[in-house]
Order: C-alpha cells, then structure tokens, then sequence
C-alpha cells in the first residue's frame, strides 16, 4: 500500500484528534489501521476495496457476521419508533424473559452497556451481597477496564512472582495501591495453589471470578477439576461465583457454564448479546440480584445507565440470540473442532513449533511447539510476539482477518469453504516463515 493511500490519509486526519490516531488500541497497527468500508456475511471489504473473511468479527461481539437480513429487519422497525427513551419498553422484557428462560442460573436480568460494565456491576453486586470486600480471579484474565478486575491481566516474568503467592500488579501507571491490595491473584488451572490462596483470604472475599476460555490467557480452557474445586470452595465458604461469559455465552445454548457441575450466583454477559450494539448484561440468583431492587426497603445497590435496556439494542440483541440456537450453536462449534484440526495438520505438515487451543467457536494460535496449559507456560516472549505479528500480517495481506492477539473468532455466516480458505493460507504462511521460528 503506498503513502497515497486512501488509509494513509484517513490516518494523517486521525492522528491529529485521537491519541494514536484510534479510539481502542485493539485495532493498532503500523503504519495504520485498516479502515473498513462495508462488511457482508462474514467478509469485510475496507477502504482500499480489499475483501478479506474476517475471523475476529470486532472482538468476538457479531455472532452472524455483517449484514445479516433478519437483523436488519428488526433494527429497522425499532428505528422507526424510536432509539431512546426515559422509559422501560416491552423490548426490554421480551428480551429479559428470553434469557431467563434460556439460562438455568439465569432468574433476574439487569441489562448494561458493555462487558466491562457487567463485571463492574458483578464486582458491586457481590460486595453489596456479602458485606465484604476483596475479590479472587486469575492471573492473567482480563475481566474489562476496571481497576480491580484488570489487576494482574498483563504480568510478566520480571514481576509476577512466585505461584504460591503471585503479585498484583497494575494495568494502567498510577493505579491506586488500594484497588491492587482488594484483589487476590490466584494461578490458572493450578487447583492445589488456588486453594490455599483462597483459604487465607476466604473471610475477606466477596466474589471469585472465572472465565472459562480466557483471552488473554490464550483461548487455554480452564481444567473441569479446576472450575469444579473453586466453585465447590467458593459455596463452602459464602463467597459468590462469578462467570465472566461475556466471550464464552456463545459457546453453548446455555454458555460455556453448561459445561460443568456448577451453577454460578451471577454471569456478566456482552457482546454477541447486542446484535451488533455495544451491551452487557448481570444475571443470577433472585436472592442476590435483589441488592439492586429499588423497591427494596434497604437499597444496597443503586444502579442506573443512560443507555441501558435502549429498545435499539433490546430488539437487536434478542433477534440475534434467537438466531443462535441449538443447531446453529452446535454447527458454529464442529466449524471450530474442524479448524483447529486443519490448523494442527497444517502445523505438522510445515514441520514448525506452532500449537493452537480453544473450545467452542474460538481460537488461538501460539508460537511454541507445547500447548500451553496455563498463563505463564503460555507467555510470549519477544520473539513470539514478532512470530504472531509475521502471521497476522501474512493473513490479511492474503485475503484473511484475524484478533491481533493472533485469535479468530467464528460467526454463524461461515461455512466450510472459509474454513478451507483460512487453512490454505495459513499452511503458506508457515512455509514462508519457517526459517524465523
């Protein structure tokens, strides 16, 4: 692409108003961002009129790709009546009785506007129920933008410490050492340290959160023994479960929490569940979601949201989930089972240290022969990130969009034939690298 690029010049205006020329690093990259024109099924076509199928369908939010008819119906009818109002709307129930009925932990509902909110609302929740304060979640896990959710998502060797006790360490400079000291770290997929973390604290904490298939943790599944013992411990001990499925709800008809003998007390919910629309949602038990009930004599949590429950959204998001059941579900996760076996086969047949983990309709490629079954086996090194970078690149220049943490992320609108794509590319782009590995 040369420097008259339609792009170039999108980005020389940008880098002017926006910090980095961007709104979200998530779509950094040198020289600039790729610019999107207009999206289709599950190709996206940017500025520059490059088409390319696009596996990271924004981070995990468009479970049927771009475009797709029945939700844009529905969009369009709500449009007409109306985006915003100081008002409930029976879209707001419809939906809220849907996901009731569809999710077993599921009683009471509070819809939000991001995934990040979710787990805030998760976080407050849980303190407001328990009278306490801490919370317990896993190195390495991003949770959203929050001061406490996201301590330690981004340790490194030089800090992290030792496994029986790991730091606490911050996202952003200058967070307050107070958010850092109500947060305990414990080890992912290790059982027997998690444990004994959780006993020492376990006066102290008002929720454990788990994400099942964490990202930032490689898309590695969390070990059924490992779910099962915490969330055994977290009910011996009256601290809440907290699900964060704000990825992984798309990974079954009742989400990835499905998958194992234990029922949370609340799930933080978002992106495939608003159709498209930035969203996020709290469920859970009736006795806790009651500490945000405005009706209740003592009101422990009082929540609001200028944008929450917007009939936009509402109608989107319902639209969206009803076109994501039983077999679609099922059909979106043999695509993945088969992806991940091309990927394999493609890794032996380059004869190149490369492995990939995943479950459900996700995916990650690692730089390292052993599959990674924990966040520090799974930490890049520089030489990892450059690999990944190579990859990443090699893939769109060639007609395929991946996550930048060298991710993908299926949608309803792919079949076979993009699998197969995706595959041919990436076996080339093995071949092309293997003297850097």
């Amino acid at each position: 692409m040369t420097d008259n690029s339609k792009s170039a010049a999108l980005f020389e205006r940008a880098i002017k108003v926006l910090p980095g020329g961007i709104s979200r690093n998530a779509i950094f990259r040198k020289p600039y961002p790729f610019y999107a024109a207009f999206g289709n099924g599950c190709h996206v076509t940017d500025i520059e009129g490059v088409t390319r199928i696009d596996f990271a369908n924004n981070m995990a939010s468009l479970i049927h790709g771009h475009n797709r008819p029945e939700l844009n119906e529905a969009i369009k009818q709500q449009l007409s009546k109306g985006v915003a109002f100081t008002m409930g709307t029976e879209a707001e129930v419809n939906y809220a009785e849907y996901m009731v009925e569809r999710h077993n932990s599921f009683e009471k509902i509070r819809f939000v506007n991001s995934g990040t909110e979710a787990v805030m609302a998760a976080i407050r929740a849980s303190r407001a129920y328990t009278g306490r304060v801490k919370i317990a979640k896993a190195e390495g896990a991003y949770h959203g933008a929050y001061d406490y959710a996201e301590v330690s998502e981004n340790s490194k060797p030089d800090n992290w410490g030792e496994l029986d006790a790991p730091n606490n360490n911050p996202v952003v400079f200058n967070t307050p050492k107070s958010a850092l000291d109500e947060v305990v770290i414990i080890p992912f997929n290790d059982v027997e340290r998690s444990l004994k973390i959780l006993d020492q604290n376990a006066a102290d904490l008002a929720c454990l959160i788990i994400d099942v298939i964490p990202h930032r943790i490689g898309f590695i599944p969390a070990t059924k023994q490992y779910v099962e013992k915490l969330g055994a411990w977290a009910k011996k001990n009256k601290t809440l479960l907290v699900f964060d499925e704000v990825i992984t709800l798309r990974s079954d008809m009742g989400g990835a929490q499905t998958w194992f003998d234990v029922k949370p007390n609340l799930t933080a919910m978002g992106k495939m569940i608003g159709g498209g629309f930035p969203v996020g949602a709290l469920a859970g038990s009736n006795e806790v979601m009651q500490v945000l009930n405005p009706l209740a004599e003592n009101k422990l949590f009082p929540h609001s949201g200028t944008f929450s429950a917007n009939p936009m959204v509402m109608v989107a998001g319902l639209k969206a989930m009803q076109l994501f059941e039983g077999q679609e579900v099922s059909r979106l996760n043999v695509l993945t089972t088969n992806i991940k076996k091309q990927i394999s086969e493609a890794i032996a047949i380059a004869d190149v240290p490369v492995s990939v983990t995943g479950a459900g309709s996700v995916a990650k490629i690692h730089m390292m022969a052993e599959t990674p079954t924990t966040y520090r086996n799974h930490f890049k090194t520089e030489k990892m990130k450059s690999l990944e970078n190579k990859l990443i690149e090699y893939m769109a220049e060639n007609g395929v969009l991946m996550v930048g943490t060298c991710s993908l992320v299926l949608s309803t609108a792919m079949k076979n034939a993009e699998i197969d794509q995706f595959s041919e590319v990436f076996l080339a782009g093995l071949r092309q690298m293997k003297s850097d590995f």
